[in-house]
């Protein structure tokens, strides 16, 4: 027995050991290269215990140097287990010819006896910029390259530009649009940040995309540009006619190299290299929505493709037990939007409101997944009974029309439960007979009582007028309180002069919030809203009229003083500048927003009206 135990063990650990050298023979390469660009491809191995490589047919590129073989070992000790790791790699470098789309087919190589097999890879060459004969490396700001912007050049908008585009831009009422914001640059660029306006007529909801952007080589117009999607909202448009997707301008920060002969000069200030800011607008975009064609009884308000399946608990139950019908609805559309279909129980049941799940999500097509529906029942008499097929109507995308899906009909059997206080009314035909019980019997009251005649103990009495006096008072005393409100909110402008502390407070209150969460773009943003909209609260003036310019002469017209106006302007200044400036992020951001919160409690106390 001992012996049949050690041989089981050897054999599970010898194929542990096989397990954990499995033979893996990898291929890589970059997706997209420009032609006449060089290329890395390098083949991997995870053993050093191998032989007779063979390398592919490679077509489309020449081969600039390779296979060079190289060997690496490494060795782990984690709480005491000791793992090694050991891979040869062989190594080409490539030169791109001809565009086109290439496929290197797989390489083989011999390990311990056993030929394995790599994977197949494709590289897509991309033509050279028609503006230039020269490529280059990369479009993220090399000085050497033609998608790269030069030193001291003006950044136009054909080397930093975003596209907004919609999968359709006629479809109909309630079908779904990605809209999709790409970005493309030949320049180095360091942040971006832009918001989605509230759409009229839409309802958005935002695709989920990596934070980390990853920007890909695109042929464009005949440029070669680093391009990645920037956002992506599918929309499912609530009206018919023309809908307008407007433009959004974005703000970016460009790294732009600087001419220097000076090497120090170069080090002490960025490396060569400055900050520039670039607004960049996106294209307005129309959509011409349809209606749906005429709507039929039961349209459940669905659009796109579905699939219905219903289920029951059980059909032999007793009075008192519940009865779940759940149905099922699958398929792609506006899922959340949907309402819910109707079960029509028997009149005798005791009817819940269902359960709604949900259990999708979000596409480029809509809404994928299942959205489940429980009806909790309670027959609360016995027979036999029919609850009828639930009917289910959307337009289908596909053929332009409407269809009907329908469940099946439950034939449902409902025995007497025993013990059951319900059973003594069983035999009555309906409700209403029902409902008579508990009025056919009246409460008889014990002991000593006196009699009144009907009405008497209450009219003429201190109580029976002050009923009619107390709701008289109360009515005058609110419409003089409303009366007065109301004078007070037509003025808007004391109303917005009133509350511009409050307003400005709780802007610094969310201000205080990112800077403890460490966002610096929105930290900012929110500071010079709250002090731009307190001045424009205080002094009735739009913001969008404001400026440093006119900011004195209104704030002197108001008996501030100038060293309070100079202040507030430098705070101003100060947040504008510290926002996109070099140094202690923390320490900045604290610093504008003492000051923020300080020069705001001072024009509190120095504006007059």
């Amino acid at each position: 027995m001992r012996k049949i135990i050690f041989l089981l063990f050897t054999i599970l650990a010898a194929w542990q050991v096989k397990a954990a050298d499995k033979v893996r023979f990898v291929a890589e390469a970059a997706d997209v290269v420009v032609s006449g660009d060089q290329v890395r491809l390098v083949f991997t191995v995870n053993s050093q215990d191998i032989k007779d490589f063979r390398a592919p047919s490679i077509k489309g590129f020449d081969v600039l140097m390779g296979p060079s073989r190289s060997q690496q070992s490494s060795i782990q000790i984690i709480n005491g287990k000791r793992t090694s790791n050991s891979s040869t790699a062989f190594t080409y470098i490539l030169l791109a010819g001809s565009p086109g789309t290439y496929t290197i087919p797989a390489a083989s190589v011999e390990v311990n006896g056993e030929k394995v097999f790599s994977n197949a890879i494709s590289i897509k060459v991309l033509p050279q910029d028609q503006t230039s004969g020269n490529s280059g490396n990369n479009g993220g700001g090399s000085a050497s390259s033609s998608r790269s912007q030069a030193a001291g050049n003006r950044i136009s908008a054909n080397d930093l530009f975003i596209t907004a585009t919609a999968s359709k831009t006629t479809v109909h009422e309630q079908e779904a649009i990605l809209l999709t914001y790409k970005v493309y640059t030949v320049v180095n660029l360091r942040q971006l940040y832009g918001k989605m306006p509230d759409l009229k007529g839409f309802h958005t909801q935002e695709v989920e995309l990596p934070q980390q952007k990853t920007f890909t080589l695109e042929h464009y117009k005949g440029r070669n540009y680093n391009t990645t999607v920037w956002s992506q909202y599918v929309l499912f448009p609530q009206q018919t006619g023309k809908l307008e997707i407007p433009s959004i301008t974005f703000d970016g920060v460009v790294a732009q190299q600087t001419v220097s002969d000076d090497p120090f000069d170069a080090f002490f200030n960025g490396g060569g290299y400055v900050e520039v800011k670039k607004k960049i607008t996106t294209p307005k975009v129309v959509i011409n929505v349809q209606p749906l064609p005429a709507k039929p009884a039961g349209f459940s308000g669905a659009v796109g493709e579905f699939k219905l399946a219903s289920s029951i608990n059980a059909t032999d139950v007793k009075t008192n037990d519940a009865v779940t019908i759940k149905l099922t609805l699958s398929g792609t559309g506006n899922m959340k939007l949907i309402g819910t279909p109707e079960v029509k129980f028997p009149q005798d049941f005791e009817i819940y409101d269902p359960k709604v799940t949900d259990d999708y999500k979000l596409t480029n097509s809509g809404l994928t997944g299942t959205k489940t529906f429980e009806y909790l029942a309670i027959p609360r008499h016995a027979g036999n009974f029919t609850i009828p097929a639930v009917e289910f109507t959307y337009f289908d995308l596909k053929s332009n029309s409407y269809k009907t899906l329908k469940t099946e009909a439950y034939n449902l059997k409902v025995a007497k439960g025993q013990g059951n206080a319900d059973q003594v009314i069983s035999d009555f035909t309906n409700k209403e007979s029902v409902k008579m019980l508990g009025k056919d019997i009246r409460f008889i009251k014990l002991g000593d009582s006196s009699l009144r005649p009907k009405g008497d103990f209450f009219f003429g009495t201190v109580g029976y007028y002050l009923c009619y006096l107390i709701p008289l008072l109360l009515f005058v005393v609110f419409a003089v309180i409303y009366r007065q409100k109301a004078l007070e909110n037509a003025n808007v402008a004391k109303v917005k002069t009133k509350k511009a502390n409050k307003v400005a407070t709780r802007r610094m209150k969310l201000a205080g919030k990112l800077l403890a969460e460490n966002k610096k773009n929105e930290f900012y943003d929110e500071v010079l809203k709250a002090l731009w909209g307190y001045i424009s609260d205080k002094l009735s003036i739009p913001v969008s009229q404001l400026s440093k310019d006119n900011i004195e002469a209104e704030l002197t017209n108001y008996g501030v003083q100038e060293a309070l106006i100079a202040e507030f302007i430098g705070v101003l200044n100060e947040c504008e500048y510290a926002r996109y400036a070099p140094g202690n992020e923390n320490e900045a951001m604290d610093k504008v927003y003492s000051a923020s919160v300080e020069v705001i409690s001072k024009m509190e106390n120095s504006i007059k009206h």
